[in-house]
């Protein structure tokens, strides 16, 4: 259950991340609502995860889905630079994820 509860948190920090772009600078009311309401959402459920899990591996896990979730959602969403490159480290983003959770040891 533990890491059901940290891909969603990090799914959310995906969300969050993008939101604040429509914020513009949080003088927004309902984007700014939405982006704290997120941010606080994957706060909570990254903190019931790393009741069991390891706080490096859930920290990691975190951040790398919101990282590599942010940067595939600016190319796809926002019109950032789609390249070879971008598309190379987001993949070694995906790859790191996928290590820390085979060496979690949960």
């Amino acid at each position: 259950m533990a890491w059901v509860l940290l891909v969603v948190a990090g799914l959310l920090e995906v969300v969050w991340s993008v939101g604040m772009k429509y914020t513009d600078g949080f003088t927004r009311l309902w984007p700014s609502v939405a982006t704290g309401a997120g941010i606080a959402a994957s706060m909570v459920l990254l903190a019931q995860a790393a009741r069991t899990l390891p706080i490096g591996t859930a920290y990691g896990v975190w951040v790398g889905i919101g990282a590599a979730g942010a940067a595939v959602a600016g190319m796809l969403l926002l019109g950032e630079p789609t390249t070879a490159a971008r598309i190379f480290f987001v993949a070694l983003l995906i790859a790191a994820v996928v290590g820390l959770k085979a060496t979690s040891g949960h």
